[in-house]
């Protein structure tokens, strides 16, 4: 048995370290470490609950929107204020813009370069995979580079620019949209539509959102070559490796419920937490999110704690200690967090049956991101139909001298959720948690290794290989966004 330390990773939002024990031809034990403190929480202390609209983006820059929603809503939660419909409606399409956009880098920029490696030169497959895929020189990115540019346009148009989006507000959004706005959106999505299906699916988005099945997969797969789209020649590649048979962790899925409903309680992805044993959707029980602090360069409390009652004080001579990442838990247990985990809880028939087929792994997470971009960009053109200009977009909101407030979202990467207490008119705690914060956890008090930590057991090896290219499958399946991990 060989002990090996990887990182930093590229193609990897921040920084991020692996510690791997392995023998000859698999990992036999993985630790996940975080080794940049950022310290956002910290600066939040004191400072005026508005401004957390203005600091809390400031975390990320390809997530930015994410992190607004979050503090918008949490600070709406404070104040008991319901965005009007047109201010709903806005609110979705940045946050559905900037989660697209980050599944499309995902798959074009960061995940599908790995099959350009040299190790896969004896391939039959590779010398396409090369051509297509190959970071910065292969074709696919002059395609999704600039149809991804064009996507964005609708951040101008709604937010004014991106990242750091400033319209978004407690009671909606402060800028409204005109008749020609709203025509300019509308093209703006059917364009990016028109990529989507010409270049990366080879069909209607509608046609690829209907596959519901392992059968009708493989009939979709078979109907046309791998040459035709890349979502078909990412298929061939996953098939031809078995991706399917790499990376599976707890197999125990959450979502905090994704897009919320105009003037409805409901969203348009499900809230709930898959539980595998019970083979069933369960309602999430906020009052059970804990954060452990056992293996974070952390002190605090030795008991978990919610993140309403959550410390932030780092401490980096803290023995047994290995990164600045708590260990979130749900009722203790470790949970999967993103699109595979959206689309496991709103009961999409075609994941439901790759999940039940092989469970959480390298391949069905890219389905899942991939489905999504079918699914939610015909919902966007209803959003923009759906605005009245000159109805109202923006409900005002009156903050309380004393409150606390939560704000739940799904960012591209999952779960994100921001707790705060206000005294005073002053924040006197602000508690973030990110999606990757739950994949890329460390043990907790019990010796439970998080998400990737489990999922990165049992990763083949190939012979003569340093740093295996299956744990960097794995890793980038999970689309990590590390800066929002550790604040």
């Amino acid at each position: 048995m060989t002990r090996t330390f990887l990182g930093p990773f590229n193609r990897v939002e921040g920084d991020l370290e692996l510690q791997l024990d392995m023998d000859t031809d698999h990992v036999r034990e993985a630790w996940v470490r975080v080794p940049m403190y950022r310290g956002f929480e910290q600066i939040l202390q004191g400072k005026n609950p508005d401004d957390a609209l203005v600091i809390t983006p400031r975390i990320c820059g390809i997530c930015s929107v994410s992190q607004s929603v979050a503090a918008a809503y949490a600070l709406a939660d404070m104040a008991n204020v319901i965005a009007p419909p047109n201010g709903q409606h806005c609110l979705n399409l940045l946050l559905a813009c900037e989660n697209l956009a980050d599944h499309l880098t995902h798959f074009y920029l960061f995940f599908m370069p790995d099959f350009a490696r040299n190790i896969y030169a004896g391939e039959s497959w590779y010398s396409a995979a090369a051509e297509r895929f190959t970071a910065v020189k292969g074709t696919a990115i002059r395609d999704a580079l600039p149809a991804r540019a064009a996507f964005m346009h609708l951040m101008g148009t709604l937010g004014g620019h991106w990242p750091h989006t400033l319209t978004l507000q407690p009671g909606g959004v402060s800028k409204g949209i005109d008749s020609r706005e709203k025509v300019r959106l509308l093209a703006t999505v059917q364009q990016f539509r028109r990529f989507l299906e010409t270049t990366l699916f080879g069909d209607t988005l509608e046609a690829v959102a209907a596959l519901d099945s392992l059968p009708v997969l493989e009939n979709w797969l078979a109907s046309a070559n791998r040459a035709s789209s890349d979502c078909r020649h990412f298929l061939h590649i996953a098939n031809a490796l078995e991706l399917d048979k790499l990376g599976r962790a707890t197999d125990r899925f959450m979502s905090y419920g994704a897009y919320r409903q105009a003037g409805a309680a409901d969203h348009l992805f499900a809230q709930g937490v898959w539980q595998p044993d019970a083979g069933s959707v369960q309602a999430i029980v906020c009052e059970q999110i804990h954060e452990d602090l056992h293996a974070s360069w952390m002190s605090g409390n030795a008991e978990p704690l919610h993140p309403s009652h959550g410390v932030t004080l780092p401490d980096y001579s803290k023995p047994d200690a290995y990164s600045w990442n708590k260990a979130p838990r749900l009722a203790g247990q470790v949970v999967e967090t993103g699109a595979l985990a959206r689309q496991m809880v709103n009961a999409h028939p075609l994941i439901r049956a790759l999940v039940a087929h092989s469970g959480g792994n390298v391949q069905n997470r890219v389905i899942a991101r991939l489905l999504e971009l079918a699914l939610v960009v015909p919902q966007m053109e209803q959003w923009i139909r759906n605005i009245q200009p000159g109805e109202p977009f923006f409900q005002p909101a009156r903050l309380p001298a004393n409150a606390t407030g939560v704000g739940l979202v799904e960012a591209a990467r999952g779960s994100l959720g921001h707790w705060v207490t206000v005294r005073n008119k002053h924040i006197l705690n602000y508690q973030i948690v990110a999606p990757t914060s739950w994949n890329f956890s460390p043990r907790d008090r019990d010796g439970a290794p998080g998400a990737l930590e489990q999922a990165l057991v049992n990763a083949p090896i190939r012979p003569g290989e340093t740093e295996p290219v299956s744990v960097q499958h794995i890793v980038r399946s999970f689309d990590p966004c590390m800066v929002c991990t550790a604040h």
